[in-house]
């Protein structure tokens, strides 16, 4: 591999293209077959003991089908969301009509980030599971370049969307929301699971509003659990830091083991933030947020009620084992809360949701496409008209942007309302030297970078006030150049995207 690595550097500076595609392609293909064999090996058995091991496998039959489709058969929409190593996007399949919200990830990506564990336990944990309130994977599929799962499409969006469109939710809303997420903890936590990133954006709601909960990427598996597994890598057992910061029990912070009770402090959280608006424990850095929240450093606003209040002090308590829900009672004992006085548990999926709140320009809910949705489908298109001598393997890659630069972490830069469209690891290019940056560009319009390996904070404006003051030249399929009255940057993006970052700027320009 590393003579490889230094052929193609070689090869980048010569005027061979031809050579240099063949070297892409074999490496493409490497890194194909590298992935593709870490979800067939069988896994090496975990060393720890199997008293109270969960019930291993060595086939499975899925229920969700992996079918031969690809990227090329749905019609993208806008981006729902990013994770740490995925983006989810709203696609119809061009034959019959449907509608899914499709999960991309990477598989360099996922490779490089030793990754492969988590796509693996998520694909077949979600197969497993059948809940009103979780989320139904109906479908897989791959290409040389990407994984995709597609779930049912959740028309009413994130639970954060509501907040954020409503500044915050009413406690009778919050009442019904919580019953119906704590219904889905229940079975989750039933069948030996534990999500560990409860969170406003993992809950969707669907188009008549009811809760489902998604992304399982961070699933803990409990020794007890009723999933059937195939023997699980010794690099699957290690423990490892999993969530998101502002939701993450104190007793994760303190290295303790991970329990059911962990979920339980989240959708204390959560629950916070519905009726406020801002997450509890929220913070300039994260140092300073888990400073709080080992701290309990929680302050509540004067309009919450006393049985709001009493709830959250409950499920925010240090104390893993007297978490209500996890102590003495369970889950009864949780559901018994005055909080909940007049919820019909036995049927909730059947009761009137609260009604969504939509986008100020909307006027159905399918409309959420005319804000923020269009740009994105707009850029899409412009990178799907970009070279009709693309492979479609290369359509993908731009359709999708770089679907690996769509962690979370970029989601601290965005304003309320924004939303990315492109974004890349690059290199930033000066008279003698060059520094690795992640570009990024947003519907507002805005386009800026970072350093990844400073502070997030460090943010370098490159454009925003003017929207008619930028031009892209393009010099190659690797380098441009930002040219501003202000300014001229000069980047090469190894993906050889230039042309692209191009015509995303211009499709907003003339949006």
């Amino acid at each position: 591999m590393l003579s490889l690595s230094l052929s193609l550097s070689l090869v980048s500076h010569t005027s061979r293209p031809q050579i240099k595609m063949t070297l892409v392609n074999g490496c493409r293909e490497e890194s194909t077959n590298v992935f593709e064999a870490g979800l067939r090996a069988p896994s090496r058995r975990s060393v720890s003991g199997s008293g109270g091991a969960p019930p291993r496998m060595s086939n499975l039959n899925f229920r969700a089908p992996q079918e031969n489709f690809t990227i090329d058969d749905f019609e993208l929409g806008q981006v729902l969301g990013v994770g740490s190593f995925s983006k989810v996007v709203k696609v119809k399949k061009k034959d019959t009509g449907h509608v899914y919200a499709l999960k991309i990830m990477d598989k360099d990506f996922i490779t490089k980030q030793d990754k492969v564990a988590h796509v693996k336990r998520e694909r077949i944990v979600l197969d497993q599971l059948t809940h009103p309130g979780i989320i139904q994977l109906l479908f897989t599929f791959q290409d040389s370049h990407c994984l995709y799962m597609a779930f049912e499409a959740c028309e009413g969006g994130e639970l954060f969307d509501q907040i954020s469109r409503k500044g915050r939710v009413p406690e009778s809303d919050a009442r019904f929301y919580m019953a119906e997420i704590i219904e889905a903890m229940e079975y989750m936590h039933g069948v030996g699971l534990i999500h560990r990133d409860i969170k406003p954006e993992n809950l969707l709601l669907t188009a008549d509003g009811h809760v489902k909960v998604a992304d399982f990427g961070s699933i803990k598996i409990i020794e007890s659990t009723q999933i059937k597994l195939p023997p699980l890598a010794i690099s699957e057992t290690t423990a490892s830091f999993e969530g998101t910061a502002a939701y993450v029990a104190p007793e994760v912070l303190n290295a303790s083991r991970t329990t059911t009770s962990n979920d339980l402090w989240a959708l204390g959280c959560t629950l916070y933030q519905m009726l406020s608006g801002v997450s509890p424990f929220q913070g300039p850095s994260e140092w300073l947020m888990f400073k709080r929240i080992k701290a309990r450093d929680i302050k509540f606003p004067d309009y919450f009620s006393d049985e709001s209040i009493d709830l959250i002090d409950k499920l925010l308590d240090l104390d893993p084992e007297r978490r209500l829900g996890a102590g003495p009672g369970g889950y009864p004992a949780l559901k018994m809360h005055p909080f909940f006085k007049g919820i019909a548990w036995e049927n909730l999926r059947e009761q009137t949701a609260p009604k969504i709140a939509l986008e100020a320009n909307d006027s159905t809910r399918e409309g959420k496409n005319s804000s923020d949705g269009n740009l994105h489908q707009n850029a899409i298109q412009d990178f799907g008209n970009a070279s009709a001598s693309s492979s479609v393997s290369d359509l993908c890659a731009i359709k999708l942007a770089s679907v690996d630069s769509f962690d979370s972490r970029w989601k601290e830069l965005l304003e309320p309302g924004e939303s990315i469209i492109l974004a890349s690891k690059i290199k930033k290019l000066r008279l003698l030297t060059s520094k690795k940056v992640q570009l990024i560009l947003t519907n507002r319009p805005r386009l800026f970078y970072v350093d990844p390996s400073k502070s997030m904070e460090n943010m370098k404006i490159l454009w925003s006030d003017n929207p008619n003051d930028i031009t892209i030249q393009v010099l190659n399929s690797s380098h441009f150049k930002v040219c501003t009255s202000m300014k001229v940057s000069s980047f090469e993006d190894k993906k050889q995207l230039a042309w692209h970052w191009k015509k995303a700027v211009e499709g907003l320009l003339f949006h």
